[in-house]
């Protein structure tokens, strides 16, 4: 066994294969054979190209098609809209926390609107609004607020009484006893609700700009989707897909898993 290289050493490998990072990345790469085997086996580029293309593609796209731009775009009408839609889902559950027909009203609301697509809104959200940003930051408060309200609540819910009596006994009130208490006992409530509501929030804003784009003739992610695919430059469609499933992986992994290390898993409120 000394005369292997250490690199292949059972106990090196066994080491790696523990780090997450790892585990994803030979996924990614397993995928990304069989797309290459499927394209290769069906030999029809405009149904599917192979990922090299795609991969060609995607370096033309960012140095020729300001692909980049297109995703700035993209990501700044979403910050922007994700951002004011948890400002207002915080509102609500502070409200609900604190007052009985509060909490009812926000149950009410909740399931109401936490079914309804919110790209069906997008219609209303033009006729009310016109053809501006204004248009795709209402669509993406709707994708947020529910499903986070929602994780929120369940979350100051789970709050054990004797956390509750603690706050009380400090004489912690309203937006005190909800920020001291409630909050950081539910913060895994509270993180997945933000997980969810990005998910909602990014896949909801490229389905709007295929409408919004084709509206207004300008657009993100979903607008250089939508106009590859009307010319049938399917390997540059990919390309788009993939710079979407590239910046999810991001977010996720880079942002919130980086939270959830450093905050509830740290803290042994979560494995």
């Amino acid at each position: 066994m000394s005369d292997l290289p250490i690199v292949l050493r059972p106990a090196r490998i066994a080491h790696l294969w523990e780090n997450q990072i790892v585990r994803r990345l030979v996924v990614l790469v397993l995928l990304g054979i069989l797309w290459e085997l499927v394209a290769l086996w069906q030999n029809n580029p405009i149904m599917l190209p192979r990922l090299s293309t795609t991969l060609g593609a995607l370096v033309e796209a960012f140095r020729d098609d300001r692909l980049l731009g297109a995703a700035w775009v993209s990501l700044s009408v979403l910050l922007k809209g994700y951002g004011l839609a948890l400002s207002i889902a915080l509102v609500l559950v502070a409200l609900a926390a604190a007052n009985r027909f509060a909490r009812d009203a926000l149950q009410t609301l909740t399931a109401m609107f936490n079914p309804l697509p919110a790209i069906a809104l997008l219609p209303l959200a033009l006729l009310w609004f016109g053809l501006n940003e204004s248009s795709l930051i209402f669509v993406l408060c709707h994708a947020v607020i529910w499903p986070f309200a929602l994780a929120a609540l369940q979350g100051f819910e789970s709050v054990p009484e004797t956390q509750r009596l603690v706050g009380r006994n400090y004489g912690l009130r309203g937006p005190a006893f909800v920020a001291l208490i409630l909050a950081p006992a539910a913060l895994p409530s509270l993180l997945s609700g933000l997980k969810i509501g990005w998910a909602f929030a990014w896949r909801t804003l490229i389905a709007a700009e295929l409408v919004f784009g084709v509206s207004s003739g300008s657009g993100g992610l979903g607008w250089f989707i939508y106009r590859n695919r009307n010319e049938l430059y399917t390997d540059k469609v990919f390309a788009g897909l993939l710079v979407v499933i590239l910046i999810g992986l991001i977010v996720e992994l880079g942002v919130f898993r980086t939270i959830e290390n450093r905050t509830v898993r740290r803290w042994g409120m979560q494995k």
